[in-house]
């Protein structure tokens, strides 16, 4: 059923998530011997449930998690309170003065005695009281709301348990305190789980654990909807009449489809890691495939049935969350922000959430600058007179409040200049900065190194609308995101009646063919594994090393991307044979395409004008090296002469692409006569930190201060940087061998640098 509380961001953590593996949930945990003596200390192994772990990391201890939850409890509460008190015990006719009032008694003055107050306008308790009594409506939804609210008063007192026995394993086991835990990055918590497992085998099944194993875990049914949006079996886009290809897929729709494919009644899963053995045989696909078309007929009824109730629950809550920002930002809800589905489809395999939202929030500004390079000539002309006439008459308003306050007390002059205020907020936005230069192409290139991925008809079509179309359903407004959530409860019994119900058959052949079982992990989706041979695509430098047809393909490059991204977020991890086969080929394919290549102080020379290119004003080292790799080709397109004056052979984004990567290999044992690391990380970081190591040019031109930032954190920004560049790499590679004729690696046409300085409106 749609989710009662869909725009909450905090995910509970006892909600859809994985138990342990069979034979592991009674395991118990002790402390270290040094401590026996003193505190024995008995807990649940939350090593095999690492998911509890990662939340309990990433909503920073006890006391945030319990404060959470006491405050929902309290603001549900209050909704349903503060709302009855307005229906039943507010007397509006008064409010609004409508019906007189006279307040007579000694000493009152007379002009004070018509003047409305607020007591005024409230009902007396007894009153209020029996106006709620006598309407059966109210007394059923209160009742309906008390019953879900003692529900969830329940769970949080079961949560404190379980919270409380999660810290005890950080502080006991683990030997993190509470008080640093926001010191600690989850790859360094990662590790000691890691280690303790190495030392005191609590995991049964397995004698070492690896991150993979713990990924697997914490991301069990959250790979299995990457894949299914990859593969597009979820029935999210929408052809509509007049508004033509919509993607719908909100908090309550998704919630819709975890509830009845992994944890709900019915669901194909028997526990929360294993699916049940009657769906890995495909003798009786058939029969299976109309029980779960049964299922979801009776979840799309429910649905309907609670769309009353649900539809009050989500505007009142959307009112009293929002309607204060609107006052105070009207632009806010111009605002743009990731939609549900472009995380899902942006999402690696085995990516986490802070990972996830890292990336994302890197790639925001120029994803929002590409957006914001599209403008309506005709919507410019009528904005700006808009703005002119609303500003002019709020004006006056100002200037007359200002000599007089009693202006202030006219009927609707506050109305007046807050609409006014409002108009000339939204008008403002559709205005273009008139000295910005936008260039789509080079826009949409940045963008592409933060978010990996991208169809490949966007390539050379970076000025179309349908191109910006498209990416405004990965990257909506939040006035969009408001309003789908608003009709979620109407829209999603149809998706799931007329929609989902045709897709039985082909969910349950999904799940049939990804499912493999994990020794100590459980069944999980197979594109987890990131297994070349089985799910590469061999236009993705997959060519000889994969055996996956069409239909086992992952979509995008999916599996060599998310392999790397793994591969660079875990530098510690051992991949198998055929994934290291293919990262082997990979970097012999980057040192001979580097050796075409502009040389990396090159590069870095090129930064100032190559960021002024994409106009990113407040680049940092690594946007700047990014900006040059991207902005190469154009540069030596145009007749870029060098310092030594001498002419620059034009090159491809690939070519500089793998020129940095290259320079990124350089071990640090072929110097051994280097007194400190030269790798791209400071000496501080561990030198297997990254996939590739670097030379002096970048340490120098990129970490003039990493006396002042941690490690950890330039661990991060630097294996991002990283990735950019291996994806904007592969994505080459994949459009030479796509499109031979596009071999060049060029996005457009050159662009001649006399053309960047005569037309400083726009960069085509």
């Amino acid at each position: 059923m749609a989710n009662f509380e869909a725009y909450q961001e905090y995910q509970r953590i006892e909600d859809f998530e994985e138990d342990s593996p069979p034979g592991e949930e009674d395991l118990l945990v002790h402390v270290p011997e040094g401590l026996k003596g003193k505190h024995v200390i008995k807990t649940k192994v939350y090593l095999s449930r690492p998911v509890h772990i990662y939340h309990f990391h990433q909503k920073n201890g006890f006391a945030c998690m319990m404060l959470s939850e006491f405050f929902e409890l309290v603001q549900f509460l209050f909704v349903v309170t503060f709302t009855t008190f307005l229906v039943n015990c507010v007397e509006y006719d008064v409010l609004f003065a409508n019906r007189a009032v006279n307040h007579t008694g000694p000493g009152q003055n007379p002009l004070d005695r018509n003047k409305v107050t607020l007591p005024d306008a409230i009902l007396p308790s007894q009153q209020c009281t029996q106006r709620i009594q006598d309407n059966s409506w109210i007394i059923f939804l209160l009742i309906m709301a008390a019953i879900f609210w003692i529900y969830r008063l329940v769970k949080v007192f079961c949560n404190v348990l379980s919270y409380w026995e999660i810290r005890q394993f950080y502080i006991k086991a683990l030997k993190i305190r509470m008080d640093e835990l926001c010191n600690f990055t989850w790859q360094e918590v990662q590790g000691r789980l890691i280690s303790l497992q190495r030392e005191q085998q609590m995991c049964i099944h397995k004698k070492e654990l690896t991150e993979l194993d713990i990924y697997h875990r914490i991301l069990r049914f959250k790979n299995y909807m990457v894949a299914m949006i990859n593969k597009s079996l979820l029935p999210v886009q929408l052809q509509l009449p007049l508004l033509g290809n919509v993607v719908f897929l909100t908090q309550g729709l998704k919630y819709n489809f975890e509830l009845i494919l992994f944890w709900g009644p019915g669901s194909l899963f028997q526990n929360k890691w294993n699916l049940h053995p009657k769906y890995k045989r495909s003798g009786n696909r058939l029969e299976l495939a109309q029980q779960l078309s049964r299922v979801i007929l009776l979840m799309g009824l429910a649905n309907l049935l609670l769309c009353p109730f649900i539809l009050v629950w989500q505007v009142l809550y959307a009112f009293f969350s929002y309607t204060e920002v609107i006052r105070r930002e009207p632009g806010s809800l111009g605002a743009r922000r990731w939609s549900l589905w472009g995380r899902l489809y942006l999402r690696h395999f085995n990516e986490l959430n802070h990972e996830l939202y890292g990336r994302l929030g890197r790639g925001y500004k120029p994803t929002s600058k590409y957006m914001n390079s599209f403008t309506s000539p005709l919507l410019t002309v009528l904005a700006k007179n808009i703005a002119f006439f609303s500003g002019s008459v709020l004006a006056v308003l100002i200037a007359l409040t200002v000599y007089d306050e009693d202006v202030l007390t006219v009927q609707h002059i506050l109305t007046a200049i807050t609409v006014l205020g409002v108009v000339i907020t939204i008008t403002r936005s559709f205005i273009p900065d008139e000295h910005m230069v936008w260039c789509p192409e080079q826009l949409l290139q940045c963008m592409l190194a933060h978010i990996h991925y991208m169809p490949d008809h966007w390539r050379g079509n970076a000025n179309k609308s349908e191109t910006r179309d498209e990416v405004a359903q990965l990257f909506q407004y939040k006035a969009v995101f408001i309003l789908e959530e608003l009709l979620s409860p109407i829209v999603t019994p149809f998706i799931l009646i007329f929609l989902l119900r045709n897709k039985s058959l082909e969910i349950i052949d999904f799940f049939r063919n990804f499912t493999v079982e994990v020794v100590g992990v459980g069944d999980i989706c197979s594109f987890a594994q990131m297994d070349i041979r089985r799910h590469g695509n061999p236009t993705w430098l997959s060519e000889g090393q994969t055996e996956a047809s069409i239909y086992q393909q992952a979509e995008n490059g999916k599996t060599e991307l998310s392999l790397m991204h793994f591969t660079i977020k875990n530098p510690r991890w051992q991949p198998p044979q055929e994934s290291s086969v293919f990262i082997s080929h990979l970097k012999e394919k980057v040192q001979h395409d580097a050796q075409g290549g502009p040389s990396t102080q090159l590069l870095l020379s090129q930064a100032p004008l190559c960021t002024s290119l994409q106009s990113n004003e407040s680049a940092t080292g690594t946007d700047n090296l990014l900006a040059s790799v991207l902005a190469h080709p154009i540069l030596t397109a145009s007749g870029l002469q060098g310092r030594d004056h001498r002419f620059i052979p034009p090159s491809t984004a690939a070519s500089a692409a793998a020129s940095v990567l290259a320079s990124l290999s350089t071990s640090q044992l072929a110097h051994p006569s280097r007194g400190r690391s030269h790798g791209l990380l400071p000496s501080s970081v561990h030198p297997e930190s990254t996939m590739y190591r670097s030379d002096r040019t970048i340490i120098d031109s990129m970490t003039n201060s990493d006396s002042r930032i941690r490690s950890n954190t330039l661990h991060s920004e630097f294996a991002s940087a990283e990735m950019s560049l291996h994806a904007i790499y592969l994505h080459e590679l994949h459009q030479q061998s796509s499109h031979p004729q596009r071999a060049s690696g060029q996005w457009q046409n050159p662009v001649p640098m006399r053309d960047l300085h005569t037309n400083p409106g726009k960069c085509t």
